[in-house]
């Protein structure tokens, strides 16, 4: 920490405003109130809606390790980072448990003050948890880090294999069934998804719902990682269709996040695709073992920001 002192005793909650969290941490107001809109929480004015919790992280999202201050950028880009993935998270237990909960109180009841209940039901255990899979998860993103590195100058950028699956028609569907029907499909479709993903050592960037972006380092492990979603989605009669597109090249990885050409074709190539099939582009398809997979160029077509595109389909041999 900045401060050599033991500093003052920890506030309740509700007992600090913005400015005095400000000021205990050693930082500007401004600059405070926009870390706290970083990670996502309401603004409060001028009202004491603060507590020395809040004094503690603002002092730590202000330095390093090493005690030297964070430039601005850096110190926003984690702060979003760390925002938005807690938010989800909190959200997705929430939903998950608050049902669970309300599935155990006899028909006719109310639930008795169910956010103790859902607070129980984690226990003190899940930041045990919450820190042993941010520090797994850190050990991997250091060591594909090094990875790029030994090959490239540019650690933010690499050649990687990716995949982008969706559910076909999902927007009708989701017209047609109830909403508990949609939120069980989403919830299996990228359960499923990410066992695939992750047995072939690839990585789940993100899910939308209805689609999941994953990559991999080779392009024969993306196709597996592509073939087994679709074995476990499409060919099961309980569950809709699914499409999946391919493309390789060079990608941009920022905040958990990969952009480039290769994201953009992969997504379009799924519009091309038909039910329960895999397309690639003339690259993935160029790299995949003629000996494993059968490749057949479809008629050329024009695709949304790439101009003519040839794609290609591609299947186990």
């Amino acid at each position: 920490m900045s401060d050599s002192g033991p500093g003052p005793a920890p506030a309740e909650d509700g007992q600090l405003t913005a400015a005095e969290v400000a000021e205990q941490a050693g930082l500007p107001l401004d600059y405070t109130r926009r870390l706290f809109r970083t990670l996502g929480f309401a603004e409060h004015g001028d009202a004491p809606a603060y507590s020395g919790a809040d004094v503690a992280a603002m002092r730590i999202l202000a330095q390093s390790p090493g005690e030297e201050p964070v430039d601005l950028d850096v110190a926003l880009n984690v702060t979003r980072g760390i925002g938005i993935t807690m938010a989800r998270l909190a959200d997705w237990e929430v939903g998950e448990l608050v049902q669970h909960v309300a599935d155990g109180v006899p028909e006719g009841e109310q639930v008795e003050d169910p956010g103790a209940q859902v607070r129980a039901r984690l226990g003190a255990g899940f930041e045990e948890l919450l820190v042993y899979a941010w520090r797994r998860h850190l050990a991997a993103a250091i060591e594909r880090m090094e990875a790029v590195r030994a090959l490239d100058d540019d650690p933010h950028m690499t050649d990687l294999s990716v995949g982008f699956a969706d559910i076909v028609g999902f927007t009708a569907l989701s017209n047609e069934v109830s909403r508990e029907r949609i939120g069980e499909l989403v919830e299996v479709f990228e359960a499923r998804c990410g066992d695939v993903i992750a047995r072939e050592q690839g990585r789940l960037i993100k899910s939308m719902g209805d689609a999941v972006l994953f990559v991999n380092d080779d392009p024969m492990a993306a196709f597996t990682t592509a073939e087994g979603i679709i074995n476990v989605i499409g060919r099961d009669p309980r569950m809709p269709d699914v499409r999946v597109g391919l493309a390789t090249g060079g990608v941009v990885l920022r905040m958990g996040d990969v952009f480039g050409p290769p994201v953009n074709l992969a997504a379009r190539l799924t519009q091309v695709a038909r039910r329960n099939r895999i397309i690639v582009d003339h690259e993935t398809a160029g790299l995949l073992p003629a000996d494993q997979v059968d490749a057949r160029p479809l008629p050329a077509r024009p695709v949304r920001g790439f101009g003519v595109v040839e794609p290609v389909a591609v299947r186990r041999a």
